[in-house]
């Protein structure tokens, strides 16, 4: 048996050049495509929490014609952040990475982007933004992540049609399509059935930064909970990596998105443009509403939204799309 490699979709910007993944031990178990049923497809969820990660493990990165090398973290998590020099490619860029087993080299491919210093940058929260999920009951978000297939897990009307319009809004060469990210407290451990869903409803292919993966059944039960500083952290950090995008920050009153982002906008008065926040009980919080009146205050375009077709006409009323 092989341990096995994975890695996430990185980001470059001018300077430097930042990819990550994991590194988990050997195991029997095979990846679950994500079609199973109702106990089946508990049982291979629950599976995706039991994972156990490669300490200390070593990691190559093939770049610029030179290989690169570190070691995985305690938790089998590895980034690389490494300069840039003369690099004048924009778009998708494929990399590479390998770790050695007995003397195999085994090998993965991925992609990063770097963006045209003219593009929007949109950073959007995953649960209740574009993938219902039930964050207020949680009981209900548990049962939808254990026996909802992903054939099964529902999206938002008309929100592919609104990201799809803020990817390409302002470019016309495909290669060139605005940095989506997708910032979320989900963790690792559900990259890959985020990316299939993503790739099934036809949504912008985004950079993915979630929370630290977990090993255990007992973190399950707790999955997506917890504070949500390494989402500001995460958000914090996009902005100043890329300081020259104007920014569109898409959230939903489910947590602490509209509080997340009024600090952002607070500590980068210049870079966000817009901030749209989903309503997703029956009726919309006063808090919710307070920060975003706020917001307005420091020249943000705002937008509190039942559906996303309102989120659409914001869009067009503020120029941001066509």
């Amino acid at each position: 048996m092989k341990p096995i490699l994975k890695l996430y979709r990185g980001y470059a910007n001018e300077q430097e050049l930042i990819v990550m993944g994991h590194v988990f031990k050997p195991t029997t178990a095979k990846e679950y495509d994500f079609q199973k049923k109702n106990i089946k497809n508990a049982t291979s969820v629950i599976g995706m929490f039991r994972i156990k990660t490669q300490a200390n493990a070593d990691v190559y990165l093939e770049h610029n014609k030179m290989k690169i090398h570190t070691k995985t973290l305690n938790d089998g998590y590895f980034k690389f952040c490494v300069p840039l020099d003369q690099f004048t490619r924009y778009g998708w860029i494929e990399y590479e990475v390998s770790i050695v087993h007995q003397n195999e080299t085994l090998t993965t491919k991925d992609s990063y982007i770097r963006p045209h210093k003219g593009n929007l940058g949109i950073i959007s929260d995953i649960d209740d933004t574009f993938l219902v999920s039930h964050t207020l009951n949680p009981l209900k978000k548990l049962y939808v992540l254990l026996f909802k297939n992903i054939n099964k897990r529902k999206i938002y009307e008309d929100v592919v049609t609104h990201y799809q319009a803020l990817s390409t809004a302002g470019r016309e060469n495909k290669e060139e399509f605005n940095a989506f990210f997708y910032v979320s407290s989900s963790e690792w451990n559900l990259y890959r059935f985020i990316i299939k869903f993503t790739e099934l409803h036809q949504l912008p292919k985004a950079v993915l930064l979630l929370k630290d993966i977990k090993t255990s059944l007992k973190d399950f039960f707790l999955t997506g909970g917890g504070n949500h500083n390494h989402k500001f952290d995460k958000i914090k950090h996009i902005l100043e990596f890329y300081p020259n995008l104007e920014y569109v920050l898409l959230g939903d009153d489910s947590q602490h998105d509209a509080f997340l982002y009024e600090a952002i906008c607070k500590i980068f008065p210049v870079t966000v443009k817009a901030v749209y926040i989903r309503q997703t009980g029956d009726s919309k919080k006063d808090k919710v509403t307070a920060v975003l009146k706020n917001l307005e205050t420091l020249k943000v375009s705002v937008c509190y939204f039942k559906n996303s077709s309102e989120a659409i006409a914001h869009s067009k009323m503020i120029g941001i799309i066509v």
